[in-house]
């Protein structure tokens, strides 16, 4: 006689016993494993494109794109000017672009750092961040890196524009990629520079609208007193005080360092730049360790966020 096999049936819940047993189908995932790479890669793509207001609402990208064509309004004019006036060179030196346009600069930086960092600490995602395969140094690296990498695209657009309209007006070819190449230079040092304050003040609050205000309040101060500063040291004859004045703040530090080493027109009052070659090592020693200081110090911020 066969022996028929049955399945226990459930056993019902007693009444107010909130027990339930769930089949909600886990599996083990058996997919490729991207790692660490792939998610700091993916994060700094997401900044990047954030930065920009990309796959973001249309309003979050009006101001960056509005910012970008701010920046390349004057090079086209420029390069129109000197396209139809046959001029034999351009009116602006590639070198000095950026520096004339630093308030430009200065607000889309305010605008897109605390953007970049001050929401992710706001809604605290940071952790959801942390719980994947990704760690710290992957998050400060990727996000330096886009802010960065924003700024450049922000600054070195103007010069392509101009490069490219230099060609068109059959200036010296030389002489014009010998000046662009300075200019990309300068550039990516500001960059690196602006992106790493920016970055570093933006991730000391969690309001948005304090990391705006205080990354104008540091860029347009800091210049605004070294400059002040530098015209009474001027009227008074000490000379070598104007070029060294240009140490505490971060737009004179980029003019300063391309004056000594990228042969730029010092944009400090009356062109006393940095005095001597010495001078010229110190500006870039302090650019080069504040990059690396915000660098650690967004380390060290985001080792206090967290798990």
């Amino acid at each position: 006689m066969a022996h028929e096999t049955t399945t226990p049936a459930a056993v019902p819940a007693q009444a107010g016993d909130p027990t339930r047993i769930h089949n909600i189908g886990y599996r083990s995932y058996d997919g490729q494993r991207l790692g660490r790479a792939y998610a700091r890669r993916s994060l700094f793509a997401q900044s990047l494109r954030g930065a920009y207001g990309l796959g973001r609402s249309a309003k979050s990208k009006v101001l960056p794109m509005l910012i970008f064509a701010v920046m390349c309004l004057p090079a086209a004019i420029i390069v129109a000017v000197a396209v139809f006036t046959k001029a034999k060179d351009l009116p602006l030196d590639y070198t000095r672009y950026a520096i004339y346009l630093q308030a430009v600069i200065g607000l889309y930086i305010a605008s897109q750092a605390p953007q970049s960092v001050s929401r992710d600490l706001r809604f605290r995602t940071v952790p959801l961040y942390f719980s994947r395969p990704i760690e710290r140094v992957d998050y400060v690296v990727a996000k330096f890196g886009a802010m960065a990498s924003a700024l450049f695209v922000l600054t070195a657009a103007p010069l392509l524009v101009l490069y490219v309209g230099s060609l068109l007006a059959e200036l010296d070819f030389a002489d014009q990629t010998k000046g662009f190449a300075q200019g990309l230079v300068s550039v990516a040092l500001l960059s690196l520079l602006f992106a790493g304050i920016g970055l570093v003040i933006a991730a000391l609050t969690p309001r948005r609208g304090f990391g705006v205000a205080a990354v104008i309040g540091v860029l347009t101060i800091s210049y605004g007193a070294v400059s002040t500063i530098q015209a009474i040291a001027y009227e008074q004859g000490n000379y070598d005080m104007v070029g060294w004045l240009g140490l505490f703040s971060p737009i004179t530090l980029i003019d300063g360092v391309q004056t000594k080493f990228l042969g730029a027109e010092s944009g400090f009052v009356e062109g006393y730049g940095p005095p001597g070659t010495f001078a010229g090592i110190v500006y870039l020693a302090v650019v080069l360790a504040l990059i690396a200081g915000s660098y650690a110090l967004l380390m060290r911020r985001y080792r206090k966020v967290g798990l």
